[in-house]
C-alpha cells in the first residue's frame, strides 16, 4: 500500500505534464499563440518543480516527510482547479509554475522515503518497482487526456488532476506514516543544509549518477515537448493514434522498469545503467541521422520510441538509486539536487526545441542525440568500480 501511495504522489507531476499534451494542437488555436508560447506553459511546470525540489527536499531532512507531502498535496489540489480557471495563457503560465511548485513534494520526498526504508540492491528494486507503478501515468495521460479534452476541453483535464490530488492526500493520511525519525533528521538550519550540500557535490559517483540521470532525463523531455506535435503534423497521425503511440512508449519504460527490478538481483546497478545509457546513444543517434537526412517515416519513428523507451527504463531507476544511495545522511537534499538539475533541463529543453516550429522534427530528434550523449559521458564521473550496488 506504502509503494502505491507514493507512487501517485510521484505520478502528479508526470501526469500534469502529460495530460495536456494531446491538446496543444487546438489550444494553439484557442489561445491563437503559436508553438513556442504553448510550450512556455510546460517550462513554467517544470521549472515549479526544480525550484520545489530544491526547497522541499532539505525541509524533509530537518522537518520529516509526511508533513510536507500533506501540504504539498493539499495546494496541488488547490493550483490544479485554479488552472482549469485560468482567462488567458499568461495566467496559465503562471499558474502552472505554481502547480509544479506543489506537486514538487510529491516528487522529491517519495524518493526520500524509499531510500529511508531500504539500501543497497534491495533500495534498486524498490525503485524499479516505483518506476514500473508509476509508469502506469505516461500510458494513461495521453489517452485520458484525449478523451477529457474532447468532452470537455483542455481545462477539463486540470480539473482531474485536482481531483488526482486530493485522493493523494488521503493516501498520505491513511498510508504514510513518518519514515525519518528525529534522531535522524538534519540540524543547523541554512548552515546544516550548506555544509551537506557542500559534501554532496565533492562526491565524484553522485554528481556522476546524477547527472546520467539528469541528461537522460532531458532526451526524454525533448520527446515530451515536440513528440505530439511531430506525430501528428509531420507524420500525420491523428490525436488519438499519437496518444497511442506516446502511451505505447510509458508501456514498454514500465515493463522494462519491472525487468530492471529483477535484474538488479543478478546484475550490478551501475552495469544496468550503463547498457541503458548506450541504448539511449545508439538509438536516439540513429533516428537523428535518419531524420537530418530527411527519411523520418513512422516506422523509423516508432522502433526509435521503442528501444528508446527500452533504454529508458535501465536507466532511471538504477541511476536514482545509485545517486541518493551514496548520499544516506541527507536524502532529502541528495533526491531535491537530482530532481532540481532534472526539471530545471527540461525547462530549458522545452522552448528550444520548440523553436523548431511544429511542423519540423529535426530538433527533437538532434535535441534527443545531444542528451543522451552527455548522459553516456556524464556516467564517466562516477569512476569508482567500489561503490556498485551489490545484489542481495
Amino acid at each position: 500500500m506504502l509503494l502505491l501511495v507514493l507512487a501517485l504522489l510521484s505520478l502528479v507531476g508526470p501526469l500534469a505534464t502529460d495530460m495536456y499534451l494531446p491538446a496543444f494542437p487546438r489550444m494553439t488555436e484557442e489561445f491563437g499563440a503559436g508553438a513556442p508560447a504553448l510550450q512556455l506553459t510546460l517550462t513554467s511546470m517544470v521549472a515549479g518543480l526544480a525550484v520545489g525540489q530544491l526547497v522541499l527536499g532539505p525541509l524533509s531532512d530537518r522537518y520529516g516527510r509526511r508533513l510536507p507531502l500533506l501540504a504539498g498535496a493539499a495546494l496541488a489540489c488547490a493550483t490544479s482547479a485554479l488552472c482549469a480557471l485560468a482567462p488567458s495563457l499568461p495566467a496559465l503560465t503562471g499558474l502552472r509554475f505554481l502547480q509544479g511548485l506543489s506537486v514538487a513534494a510529491g516528487v522529491v520526498i517519495s524518493r526520500a522515503v524509499v531510500s529511508d526504508l531500504a539500501d543497497g540492491a534491495a533500495a534498486a528494486r524498490m525503485f524499479g518497482i516505483l518506476m514500473a507503478l508509476t509508469g502506469i501515468g505516461p500510458i494513461v495521460a495521453p489517452p485520458a487526456g484525449a478523451l477529457i479534452s474532447e468532452l470537455y476541453g483542455w481545462r477539463g483535464v486540470y480539473v482531474a488532476l485536482a481531483v488526482l490530488a486530493a485522493v493523494s492526500f488521503l493516501g498520505v493520511l491513511l498510508a504514510v506514516p513518518e519514515s525519518l525519525p528525529r534522531r535522524r533528521r538534519q540540524a543547523g538550519g541554512v548552515v546544516g543544509s550548506l555544509r551537506s550540500a557542500r559534501r554532496m557535490l565533492s562526491d565524484r559517483n553522485y554528481l556522476g549518477y546524477t547527472l546520467a540521470f539528469t541528461f537522460a532525463f532531458g532526451a526524454l523531455f525533448c520527446y515530451i515537448s515536440a513528440s505530439q506535435f511531430v506525430l501528428q503534423n509531420v507524420l500525420g497521425l491523428g490525436v488519438s493514434e499519437a496518444s497511442l503511440v506516446f502511451g505505447g512508449g510509458a508501456v514498454i519504460v514500465t515493463l522494462s522498469a519491472s525487468a530492471n527490478a529483477v535484474l538488479v538481483a543478478r546484475v550490478s546497478a551501475e552495469r544496468l545503467l550503463a547498457a541503458g545509457l548506450t541504448g539511449l546513444v545508439v538509438s536516439t543517434a540513429a533516428q537523428a541521422g535518419i531524420t537530418v537526412a530527411g527519411g523520418l517515416s513512422l516506422p523509423v519513428a516508432l522502433t526509435a520510441v521503442v528501444c528508446f523507451s527500452v533504454s529508458l527504463g535501465l536507466v532511471f531507476a538504477n541511476a536514482t538509486a545509485l545517486a541518493v544511495g551514496r548520499v544516506p545522511y541527507a536524502a532529502g537534499a541528495g533526491s531535491a539536487v537530482l530532481g532540481t538539475l532534472q526539471h530545471a533541463l527540461a525547462a530549458v529543453v522545452a522552448p528550444l526545441v520548440g523553436l523548431g516550429g511544429d511542423q519540423d522534427a529535426v530538433a527533437m530528434a538532434v535535441g534527443m542525440a545531444l542528451m543522451s550523449a552527455l548522459a553516456l559521458a556524464a556516467l564517466g564521473l562516477a569512476r569508482s568500480r567500489g561503490h556498485d550496488l551489490v545484489p542481495a
